[in-house]
């Protein structure tokens, strides 16, 4: 296609807003007629992705062009869903299988590499220009699914990408009253077990706190002028959880001496447990813990 033709540049600018992938009907709307596309196909020109999707220019294109090809080859009531919208919101690592998608009232029609999912009611938004279930919908369809530690580490992604906070998806759940999927969302967010950390790295921490048999703490709070991984405000306890990429430099350490001595001087007791300890070396971090809580236990 000649992109200086008015009706080139409307394809163009579709192509690169879809991901390199344009609809039969985009281009019948923008003036080619069906021998038109037809040529181009031939010439190389369109490549087929599914029934009446096209890789406009070149036949390879980018993930996102192949999650936006599956949307628009499921028609005008397909969003992607599922693992598929989990991994576009960046809250989960790409699923090997097909690409899933919900239809919205329509009849399914199963295709290589599609799981297509018939939906009566679902909530939707845009990411990248490409139609999918909204963050909290998705966490929905994933707790049917996915470990509790893996939906919590969900849960956890998307509120460090400022997707949800654990209230506003609370208030949401409940909203959801009847939905697959509520049951064990709230289980995860109950506060008697659910904290929100900002790694993996916590996570692991957060379960030898458990193995040592203490009551969670608060986790990133404000104490003595610092946001800190663990509070135990009634024993004056403050945990961090070094990893290696932010606590190697010297100035990273630098801060957090400032930052131990200002919990000391508060009166509280810092500990910091490296990325290896936490890791490798759980009997250690665990029977530490338990000692100096019942230490500062009153």
């Amino acid at each position: 296609m000649d992109p200086q033709t008015p009706q080139a540049s409307v394809i163009w600018a579709l192509a690169h807003a879809q991901h390199g992938v344009v609809t039969r009907q985009q281009l019948l709307a923008a003036g080619y007629g069906p021998d038109a596309v037809k040529h181009r196909v031939r010439r190389g020109r369109l490549h087929p992705l599914g029934r009446g999707v096209y890789a406009l220019g070149r036949p390879a294109v980018s993930r996102r062009g192949e999650l936006m090809a599956a949307v628009l080859v499921g028609g005008d009531r397909a969003v992607l869903s599922h693992a598929s919208a989990a991994e576009l919101w960046e809250i989960r690592p790409r699923a090997q299988g097909p690409i899933e998608l919900s239809i919205l009232n329509a009849d399914v029609r199963g295709r290589p590499g599609v799981r297509a999912h018939r939906r009566s009611r679902v909530d939707t938004t845009t990411l990248h220009h490409i139609p999918l279930t909204t963050a909290t919908q998705t966490l929905l369809d994933l707790a049917t699914r996915l470990t509790q530690p893996q939906l919590e580490r969900s849960i956890n992604q998307a509120d460090a990408l400022d997707l949800i906070d654990p209230e506003t998806l609370r208030y949401e759940v409940d909203r959801h009253r009847g939905t697959a999927g509520v049951a064990a969302l709230r289980e995860t967010l109950d506060r008697r077990t659910y904290r929100t950390t900002d790694s993996r790295l916590e996570q692991r921490m957060l379960k030898l706190v458990r193995r040592a048999g203490l009551p969670l703490p608060e986790t990133q709070r404000h104490a003595d002028g610092f946001r800190v991984d663990f509070l135990w405000p009634d024993l004056g306890l403050v945990v961090e959880a070094d990893s290696l990429r932010y606590h190697r430099t010297p100035a990273q350490q630098h801060r957090d001496r400032l930052r131990d001595q200002a919990h000391h001087a508060a009166g509280r007791t810092p500990l910091r447990f490296t990325h290896g300890q936490i890791s490798f070396g759980a009997d250690h971090v665990a029977a530490t813990l338990l000692a100096v809580a019942n230490r500062l236990s009153p």
